[in-house]
This record gives structure tokens, C-alpha cells and sequence, in this order.
């Protein structure tokens, strides 16, 4: 399975999901990008300092969100419910396979800039909410 997980600025919250789908799923394929991404950007300290204290191994370097992107995964989760509307507008052919992560459940809360209580913080949010969607959805 091929899933892409979109937020922002691709350097806290999709690469965090990013790492800890992969460690969930190492045999799926998982990418994160950004609707305003600076390509190359490396992920926060935040995001950075959180996985390293879970042990999660990670390297990541920012991507925009694309047309090839969106065509390659199989399910696009975003952070946000603003997230799933921009790509609905400016992609709308992708429109059936993109979704927020915690659906009805509002948005994922942006740590950007805040301490590290506030990552790890988002970082148990993402691992409840992506584990829930993973007992639900059939196996790929």
C-alpha cells in the first residue's frame, strides 16, 4: 500500500506520521509532503528530537505536494480538514482517496515552533490516530 501523508510544511507533523507508519508497516511504501513546503527543508528540531527519543529511525528532507505524488499513493491522509479542501480544489481528479487522518475528530494540532512537550503531544496523537485507522482498514 502507498500512502502520503500531507500537511503544511512537511518538517513536524507528515514526517512524524511518515516515521511512524513506516515502523508500523515496513513493507508499505510511505512518503510525506507539504501543500507549502520548502523543498529539501530538513524536519524541525522538535520532530527530530521526539522520534530519536522513541527510536524511530528517520532522514527526511521536505517535498512539495504534486500531481505525481498524489497519482502514486493509493490514500492521501492530511492533517487537517483546510489540508483535504486545498488538494480537492487543486486537484480535484484525486479528490476520492484523500482524507483528514482523524476524520470527524477535528485536525491535528501544529506543533511548529512550540516546546517539545507540544511534539510529543502530536506525536501521541498521530501514533492513537494512525493505529485506530490501522484496525480498521482491511490488510494491503
Amino acid at each position: 500500500m502507498k500512502i502520503l501523508f500531507v500537511c503544511t510544511g512537511n518538517t513536524c507533523r507528515s514526517p512524524m506520521a511518515e516515521a511512524i507508519l513506516r515502523q508500523k508497516k515496513p513493507d508499505w511504501e510511505v512518503k510525506s509532503a507539504g501543500l507549502y513546503a520548502s523543498p529539501g527543508a530538513p524536519a524541525s528540531r522538535g520532530t527530530t528530537v521526539i522520534l530519536n527519543e522513541k527510536g524511530i529511525p528517520h532522514n527526511h528532507a521536505a517535498a512539495q505536494v504534486t500531481e505525481e505524488l498524489l497519482k502514486w499513493a493509493d490514500l492521501v491522509m492530511t492533517m487537517t480538514s483546510s489540508h483535504k479542501q486545498l488538494i480537492d480544489v487543486h486537484f480535484p481528479q484525486f479528490r476520492d482517496k484523500v482524507r483528514p487522518l482523524k476524520e470527524a475528530d477535528g485536525d491535528v494540532v501544529d506543533p511548529f515552533g512550540g516546546p517539545d512537550a507540544e511534539y510529543r503531544k502530536t506525536f501521541e496523537e498521530l501514533d492513537h490516530y494512525i493505529s485506530r485507522w490501522l484496525e480498521r482498514e482491511p490488510e494491503k
